[in-house]
């Protein structure tokens, strides 16, 4: 993953914890990019946190629901609300978005902030970020249209994706937009929780002879993607993390097995 140097927030606390680096290198270790992580956590739920700015200029967070046009959250609030009244009086906002997840402890969660500014939708573009919002949020046919409520598009300028710890980065408004969520990751659950009860001696063999960790003596699939696998290892020098990748993309949560199976087939082989 790459950032540029302007949307990057998070320094080097030089005393963070440490992990066995790997003793081989790893096969392929391919991943999403931090736009194509943050598309498919937007894409993955319909709430939120909206971050706005009082008259005082105080800020303001309100629990909210939203759509996706293209990307951009669509939000429907009241104009009799504090923050719908903040967004009238200055469009700046941002919204933060957390993956859904059974993480029992919620830091380890994938998570994102979006930022930018608010624009009233008109024209062609009202009617495709109306039909955006009501496509997620199903109770909003009783009050989208009621005078008092309003369509605010939050116009994406930075965005800050966290994967859980030691996994995060930055990226720009443009990059987001042009991402594509992924399309296999909100359907993996089930892959991946039969690829640890059922397939633990493959995810070794993955992490010793792709991963770059010949002393791994266990590991467990954290997570699948349209690139890859990520895997959490338990090594002789201690708790370790990799990634190991399909020898190409995939594009449906049907090719994953075969996919998996390719893996397994390649680490067996040495």
């Amino acid at each position: 993953m790459t950032s540029g140097g302007s949307t990057r927030d998070h320094g080097d606390p030089g005393d963070a914890p440490t992990v066995p680096p790997p003793l081989t290198e790893a096969v392929n270790t391919v991943r999403p990019s931090a736009a194509e992580e943050a598309r498919t956590i937007a894409a993955s739920t319909n709430t939120g946190t909206l971050a706005t700015l009082t008259a005082a200029g105080d800020p303001w967070a309100s629990f909210v629901t939203y759509g996706l046009l293209g990307g951009a959250p669509v939000l429907c609030v009241s104009n009799l609300a504090e923050h719908g009244r903040n967004l009238a009086g200055d469009p700046r906002a941002s919204i933060a978005i957390v993956a859904p997840g059974t993480q029992t402890d919620p830091l380890a969660s994938g998570r994102v902030t979006l930022a930018g500014h608010v624009e009233e939708p008109v024209g062609a573009e009202r009617a495709a970020a109306r039909e955006a919002h009501l496509s997620a949020v199903d109770a909003a046919k009783y009050y989208i249209d009621y005078s008092d409520f309003s369509l605010w598009v939050l116009r994406v300028d930075r965005v800050r994706w966290v994967g859980g710890y030691g996994r995060m980065d930055s990226t720009s408004g443009q990059a987001y937009a042009e991402a594509q969520a992924d399309p296999v990751t909100p359907l993996s659950a089930g892959a991946v929780a039969h690829l640890n009860d059922d397939h633990a001696e493959s995810l070794t063999a993955m992490a010793r002879t792709l991963g770059g960790y010949p002393d791994t003596t266990a590991a467990v699939c954290t997570g699948a993607d349209r690139y890859g696998l990520d895997l959490r290892l338990t090594t002789e020098r201690g708790l370790a993390y990799t990634r190991v990748g399909y020898a190409k993309p995939i594009d449906s949560i049907d090719e994953l097995r075969s996919a998996a199976v390719d893996l397994t087939r390649r680490a067996r082989q040495g």
